[in-house]
């Protein structure tokens, strides 16, 4: 029988948990609970009954994320061991890109931007704008909730009665930014506005502000690559903001398969190693 260790990510909206066996990923699940113990013990049943998994296969639970710190003890008596969540991020993020010097742009409820070697993962910032900021933006502006809704309504808009860009405000491209490129987030904000255009905007704004946050970090680290994980890295609409700004700035951004699960892949990694 294989050792199987269950990585846990914790956070604020969504628990994500994986099962791996001889460092490689076998199955991965998403719960939603707003009690941190209700989250992680409902993802690791729900791993558990949907995989046919015994509690005996399991050497070792690894948890981490914003609820991981509301956790005491061992869960249903297996060993469980907290980890770092930047040390999660960075340990996923290398295992998943393939690559051993990585800055990694983590976008969740806010985002955290890392660089990662194999020796070394440094937290190099963040921002409280993140996935949250587009949530509470669009309730209050456009009484919505859910994401998916607020995504599917952001497609059909336009960013020219939203956002005042610089053709507004000048006759001629400015180096090497072109005259579609943004001068003010939500500065034009005509009346004739409809909501598609408003939830464009938001989401415009949110991945703007992270796209220039990875953008500064890669290139104080000399690295021109930057590896998106989180529940933030399948958006869509936000990969294509991110394309803008890698056709001006000549920073690539790349999505791993399973960038979603990177925060919990890198937890369960983290617990390979026996510690002392």
């Amino acid at each position: 029988m294989k050792p199987m260790i269950i990585g846990i990510d914790i956070g604020s909206t969504t628990t994500k948990a994986v099962s791996l066996e001889e460092g490689t990923v076998v199955k991965k699940i998403k719960t939603k609970a707003e009690d941190p113990v209700t989250s992680a013990t409902g993802a690791l049943g729900k791993m558990i009954i949907e995989n046919g998994i015994k509690m005996t296969e399991i050497e070792r639970i690894m948890i981490t994320g914003a609820g991981a710190t509301k956790i005491e003890g061992d869960l249903f008596g297996i060993p469980t061991e907290k980890v770092s969540e930047i040390a999660a991020i960075g340990t996923g993020g290398i295992f998943l890109s393939g690559r051993d010097n990585i800055v990694i742009v983590n976008i969740g409820t806010g985002t955290a931007v890392i660089e990662a070697q194999n020796d070394k993962i440094t937290h190099l910032g963040g921002s409280g704008v993140g996935g949250g900021t587009i949530l509470g933006l669009a309730k209050k502006l456009l009484s919505l909730s859910d994401f998916e809704d607020i995504m599917e309504l952001a497609a059909g808009g336009s960013l020219d009665p939203v956002d005042l860009l610089l053709e507004d405000i000048m006759a001629i491209d400015l180096g090497f930014l072109d005259k579609k490129s943004t001068a003010s987030n939500f500065g034009k904000m005509l009346d004739t506005a409809h909501s598609e255009d408003i939830a464009l905007g938001i989401v415009n704004m949110v991945y703007e502000v992270i796209g220039m946050l990875a953008i500064f970090a890669s290139r104080s680290r000399n690295i021109d690559r930057v590896i998106v994980t989180g529940s933030g890295s399948h958006n869509r609409l936000g990969q294509e903001v991110l394309a803008k700004i890698t056709r001006i700035h000549s920073v690539v951004f790349e999505y791993p398969e399973s960038a979603e699960y990177t925060t919990a892949i890198g937890a369960g990694l983290c617990g390979l190693t026996p510690r002392a």
